[in-house]
């Protein structure tokens, strides 16, 4: 069985809000090390932090986060 994992297009909207990796961490209740995971792909967050990241770039889940199909 392949399976699915997730990517997202946070390091892209964090830069484009000029916000720094701490400040994206302390704005979403988790540490600096969760959004480098994050922002690497080597870590899926639960629904409540995909929703809390995604509001606080004013975007939705689903522009922040995809599936990424296996090869």
């Amino acid at each position: 069985m392949e399976y699915k994992t997730v990517g997202n297009n946070l390091r892209d909207f964090r830069l484009g809000a000029g916000l720094t990796q701490e400040e994206v961490a302390r704005s979403i209740g988790v540490t600096r090390q969760t959004v480098i995971a994050m922002e690497k792909g080597n870590y899926v967050p639960s629904v409540l932090l995909a929703l809390m990241s995604a509001k606080l770039f004013g975007r939705t889940v689903e522009e922040l986060f995809y599936v990424i199909e296996p090869r």
